[in-house]
């Protein structure tokens, strides 16, 4: 029996279907008039959705979302009055509901995708894609159907500051040696930087593999960087696994994964039939060779990438964690896994960063 969460004042099955009426409700904020039509039509031509309204910019957004029973909104970045990262920023702390960000601003500056992303946004659609391409369209209704299940809070957004995840004068950390392995993808940005905030300058290696276009996850990487106390990157080939250090799947072809002896990373070109690059299974599946020495979690996302190789490292006698459902985006992966018997633990996501570390502490003893 699938989960149930609460979006808007609709209850919505965690499949995307709904318990109270048969299509989900969308609210279109683009101050073009081009753009409100194709979304428009594409929307209303699927049986799953209506557009219950149109706005220009965020003032009158606002007055819609007051006046209309929504699902979700879709969400222009570039706007007259208001720019859409403001709106959604103080959207997600007063009256926190679905949005899927639709914008060139998401193909040319990848650092306002993250922040949305960061923000809340349960995804970035490229708006010129949309208009050329058919599979941009499909993936655009699949995403909103998926939204108008999605379980959204009040932003939690980590400080800018450099270092922010650190201080100063922290205590070293006693590292048993294991090595943390970390899947994630719709609402993944938020939760991730949640996850981290924690993580001190010279926490466990810590390899990441999040479902995202590789300019975004480039952008992600340099931010991340900038707001957490360890060291993070793109994930090269051959590189060592060291404390203080944390590798994000770079995508662009590649698929990372782990070696053992010494535990170092390894990428892999991606098939010309790979649905996700990077795939989250791939690198939980060669995180199993160091059996007890690893720390496996899934975090927020749709579909089930992640599940079987959690289920691996599981059975090779790493701890395994995931996302607690009600914490979650969306909750597909994490239940997934669930039901695959893959996981050790559910942990709500506020205190997911402090488990993992327990876990990679001295006084947890790892087998030989």
């Amino acid at each position: 029996m699938c989960g149930v969460a609460r979006a808007g004042r609709v209850e919505v099955k965690l499949d995307g279907s709904r318990a109270t009426r048969n299509r989900a409700r969308v609210l279109i904020v683009d101050d073009s008039a081009t753009i409100r039509s194709i979304l428009r039509a594409v929307i209303s031509a699927d049986p799953r959705l209506e557009v219950a309204g149109e706005a220009r910019d965020a003032y009158e957004a606002r007055g819609l979302i007051k006046a209309l029973d929504l699902d979700l909104v879709t969400l222009d970045i570039e706007m007259p009055r208001m720019n859409g990262l403001a709106f959604l920023e103080r959207l997600m702390r007063l009256r926190p509901m679905p949005v899927v960000v639709i914008s060139t601003r998401t193909r040319d500056n990848s650092a306002d995708a993250i922040r949305a992303l960061s923000l809340g946004a349960v995804d970035c659609v490229d708006v010129s894609r949309l208009q050329v391409e058919f599979g941009v369209r499909r993936r655009l209704v699949e995403t909103l159907v998926a939204a108008g299940g999605a379980t959204v809070q009040a932003s939690g957004t980590v400080s800018e500051q450099p270092g922010a995840g650190g201080g100063g004068a922290a205590p070293a950390f006693d590292w048993n040696g294991a090595a943390v392995f970390i899947g994630s993808s719709t609402g993944g940005v938020d939760a991730l930087e949640r996850v981290l905030a924690p993580f001190p300058a010279d926490c466990p290696p810590t390899l990441i593999a999040q479902h995202m276009p590789a300019a975004f996850l480039q952008s992600f990487a340099r931010r991340l960087d900038a707001t957490l106390a360890p060291a993070v990157a793109i994930a090269g080939d051959r590189d060592p696994l060291r404390a203080g250090r944390i590798h994000l799947a770079g995508g662009g072809g590649h698929h990372l994964t782990v070696v053992s002896g010494p535990p170092s990373t390894r990428l892999l070109p991606a098939g010309p039939g790979d649905i996700h690059v990077p795939t989250i299974d791939l690198l939980l599946h060669s995180a199993a060779a160091l059996r007890g020495r690893a720390v496996g979690v899934i975090l927020t996302g749709m579909g089930r990438d992640g599940a079987e190789g959690l289920l691996a490292m599981r059975q090779a006698g790493a701890q395994t964690l995931a996302q607690s459902g009600e914490t979650c985006v969306i909750d597909g992966m994490p239940r997934a896994a669930r039901d695959l018997g893959a996981v050790t633990r559910n942990v709500p996501l506020d205190r997911l960063g402090a488990e993992i570390l327990s876990l990679c502490r001295s006084e947890r003893v790892l087998p030989t």
